[in-house]
C-alpha cells in the first residue's frame, strides 16, 4: 500500500533488533498489497465530502472493496502461520475495526501506539501537530485517541495541498530530496502554532524528513513522532513475548508491502 514506507518499516524493525548473525534477526513475512483500491478515493477525499459508508450505496461499495482486499491479504498471511499483524499505513486504519472483527489474529493499532507513546512524552492538553493524508485527517483515525487528551493541529488547506500532499507523492515517486524540501513549510506552520510534537502521520513522511539522517538522529528527535518507528517498537515487544511462549519464533505480519511469498514457496519446495 506504500512500498517505500513498508521498506522503511522493515529497516527500522531490523535495526531495533540487530543480530550478530542472520539467525538472530526477527522472522517476518512482508506482503506488498500494491493492488489494493486507493484508500483516499474510497473515503471520498477527492470529491470533497467524506463518504458515509453506512448509508450511501456507492460509498459502501468502495469501502467494502478495500476491506475485501485487506481481508484477502490477512487470510493469505494467516495461512503462513503468522502470529500477529501490523499495518504500516495510517489511512488504512480507517478499516481497522472491521478487520479486527473478521480476522482471528491480533492487529497492532498504529495510531493507538502513537497515542500511548505521546502520553509518556507530553503533558495533557498540549498541542500536537499532525501531518497526514487528507484521508487520515478526514476520517479521524488519530482524533479517535488524541482528542481525549490533546489538541490536534493540522496544516491549513493550502499547505495540505501544496506541501503535505506533494511531499507524500514525491516519496512514492522516489523523489525524496524534493519531498524533504517541499514538506518544510507545513512543519514551520505547526512549529509556529507551538506544537510540542509533530506526528508524521503518513508513513511516507518519515522518509522525506529523515532520509539523509542517521537512525540515531531519528530516535533522538525532540519534535517528530515517527509512527513507523513506534510501530516497529510495538511489534518487537510483541514478537519477543511470543518468542518466549513458543519454541518456533512467530512471523510479524505486514499487510502492506513487498511480496516475499514466491521466495517462501521456492524454499518450501
Amino acid at each position: 500500500m506504500g512500498t517505500q514506507a513498508g521498506l522503511d518499516f522493515c529497516n527500522k524493525l531490523a535495526i531495533l533488533n540487530r543480530g550478530k548473525i542472520d539467525q538472530e534477526y526477527p522472522l517476518f513475512l512482508l506482503y506488498n498489497k500494491a493492488n489494493i483500491p486507493g484508500r483516499p478515493e474510497s473515503i471520498g477525499v477527492h470529491t470533497g465530502n467524506l463518504s458515509n459508508r453506512l448509508v450511501n450505496k456507492k460509498s459502501k461499495k468502495k469501502y467494502l472493496s478495500v476491506l475485501k482486499s485487506l481481508l484477502k491479504g490477512c487470510h493469505l498471511l494467516k495461512k503462513s502461520k503468522s502470529k500477529f499483524i501490523v499495518i504500516p499505513c495510517n489511512t488504512a486504519h480507517y478499516w481497522y475495526d472491521d478487520l479486527k472483527k473478521k480476522i482471528k489474529l491480533p492487529i497492532i493499532n498504529m495510531p493507538k501506539e502513537v497515542f500511548n507513546h505521546t502520553l509518556k512524552k507530553c503533558k495533557k492538553n498540549s498541542s500536537i501537530g499532525l501531518l497526514a493524508t487528507e484521508g487520515t485527517l478526514r476520517t479521524g483515525v488519530y482524533n479517535k485517541f488524541f482528542d481525549r487528551k490533546y489538541n490536534l493541529i493540522f496544516p491549513n488547506t493550502l499547505l495540505q495541498k501544496k506541501s503535505v500532499n506533494k511531499a507524500i507523492k514525491f516519496v512514492k515517486m522516489g523523489k525524496v530530496k524534493n519531498a524533504s524540501k517541499i514538506i518544510k513549510p507545513a512543519i514551520d506552520f505547526l512549529i509556529k502554532k507551538k506544537c510540542k510534537k509533530i506526528i508524521l502521520g503518513c508513513t511516507e513522511l518519515p522518509i522525506a524528513i529523515f532520509a539523509f539522517k542517521s537512525f540515531k538522529n531519528i530516535k533522538k528527535s525532540k519534535i517528530f513522532l515517527d509512527p513507523n518507528l513506534i510501530l516497529a517498537h510495538a511489534a518487537m515487544k510483541k514478537y519477543k513475548k511470543w518468542s518466549m511462549s513458543f519454541k518456533e519464533k512467530p512471523y510479524v505480519l505486514l499487510v502492506a508491502e513487498l511480496i516475499y511469498l514466491e521466495v517462501c514457496k521456492i524454499k518450501e519446495k
